[in-house]
Order: structure tokens, then sequence, then C-alpha cells
């Protein structure tokens, strides 16, 4: 995924340098192909392999989110705790939140895929940034949280069955120290159908801005049918509430994916 440096106070750019989008060895093309069966979507070495270039393309407003945890980790991220990336793919949140914590934070990123944990390792053994960064193989249900300053959730929740949800988030919640960020990203859900369709065209048209071709969006629809479980914003911010929140925000918003803030009273 992307890189973002530090080039300076607050300053904030993203580069895509973990590989390089133009070789043909790291561009997405798991669903380029005519395939009679459609196994469900699964975060193996094949997506590992091009997992960047498919989550810049797939994803509108990509970029904005990690530039957001950036943001967040320089206002939110105090001395002495934690900072959680949970389901930390390859690590581009990772090494955002490494790059603009105290230099006394611990930057620990989860993943239940061993490819990616694998991938995401190398890239951290790579970066000099002065915090301490642990990578661990877990899943992020049984994954103990503790004495966190900021816990991220970056497309990871639409992946863990709905019943489960509310408890993920209450376990985050009690995890915070006061005063505490949790950012939330996902794919979102619409009530209304007729709004729901409108966001999906645009999304569809937006991925074929980006190369893809139509037999590729409707292979990896069916695969992440029933994998890819996205909510309303409504249903996050109840689920937020309940958890014991009290700040819930929408702070970015492109087509059908949104990034939202909850922060725990001080």
């Amino acid at each position: 995924s992307d890189i973002c440096d530090n080039r300076g106070p607050r300053i904030f750019t993203c580069h895509t340098s973990m590989t390089t989008p133009s070789n043909p060895d790291n561009t997405d093309r798991v669903y380029a192909l005519q395939r009679e069966n459609i196994e469900a979507f699964r975060f193996d070495a094949t997506v590992a392999d091009v997992f960047q270039d498919m989550i810049e393309r797939s994803v509108p407003g990509y970029a904005l989110v990690l530039q957001l945890v950036g943001v967040l980790a320089e206002r939110y991220a105090h001395p002495g705790t934690r900072c959680y990336d949970l389901g930390c793919s390859l690590g581009a949140s990772t090494l955002q939140l490494r790059r603009h914590v105290p230099s006394d934070c611990l930057v620990i990123g989860i993943d239940n895929s061993a490819a990616m944990v694998e991938r995401c390792q190398s890239t951290m053994n790579r970066d000099h940034s002065s915090a301490a960064c642990e990578i661990r193989l877990a899943d992020i249900r049984d994954s103990e949280l503790s004495n966190a300053s900021i816990i991220l959730l970056n497309f990871t929740l639409q992946f863990i069955p709905d019943g489960e949800r509310q408890a993920m988030l209450n376990r985050i919640y009690d995890a915070l120290i006061p005063g505490g960020v949790l950012l939330l990203a996902e794919k979102v859900r619409f009530d209304n159908n007729e709004r729901q369709q409108f966001m999906t065209n645009l999304h569809h048209d937006f991925k074929k801005h980006q190369g893809y071709s139509d037999l590729e969006i409707s292979q990896k629809r069916a695969a992440l049918e029933n994998v890819l479980v996205p909510n309303t914003f409504a249903e996050h911010e109840a689920r937020l509430r309940q958890a014991g929140f009290t700040v819930v925000e929408s702070c970015a918003r492109c087509l059908n994916f949104e990034a939202i803030m909850g922060v725990k009273s001080p």
C-alpha cells in the first residue's frame, strides 16, 4: 500500500514505493481470467502479492485515509502508549503511525493472514523510524489490546461476522486510554435502494477508470459476496456509541467508502 513520508512538521506526502506500480508482476490480475467457480475471497499469497495495486485501484479515497492516520497520530498519540493497526495487511497505515507517533510509543500491527504479515514485517524491517514496532500474526478478535491512544480499524471490520462487530468495538473502547481515538474506515451501504445502486454504479465506473474490466469487477464482486458485508453509517454510529464513544464523526467519504472517528471521553 501507499507509504506516506514525514518530511517536516505536519507535512504528509503520499507516494507508492513499496512496489513499482508499473511492474506487471505487482499488477492486480487476480480476476482477469474467466473462472468457472468463484471461490470466496481470501487474503492469501496471490492477493498479498498485488494488494497494493488492488486497494489503490479499488478503494476511492484510500490515499486520503492514509494521510488522516498521520494527522490523527500527531494529535492523539500519547507518549508511552500503544498504537494498534488491526488488520494491518501490508502495513501502509502501520507505517503512517510509526512515522508520526512519539518515539516512545509502541506501534503494533496485527493480521491473521500469514502472507500479509510476512510482507508487512519485511517492510517494517526496512523502515528506520524511532518508534518501536511489532507485527503479529493473530486474529484481532482474540488479541490482547491495552493502553492504546490510537487504534486503526481500516477496511477490516467489514470482514468480521456482523454479529461479532459490537463485541470487537467494545474491546477496542475498553483498550483505549481516556481521550484515545479509533479510526474506522469501511465500505458502507445505504438504506435507500436507489442511492445504493447509484453509488454502486459510480464505484464500478471508478474501477473501470482504474483499468479493471467488467469481468474482473463481476468476478471479484461474486468472490466478496457474504465475505465483505458492509453496514450503514447509522449502524456504525449506533455501535460506536453503544461501545461508549461520546464523539462519533465522519471525517471522510468518497462514494461508498467512509472514514469514521470515535473519541473516548478524557
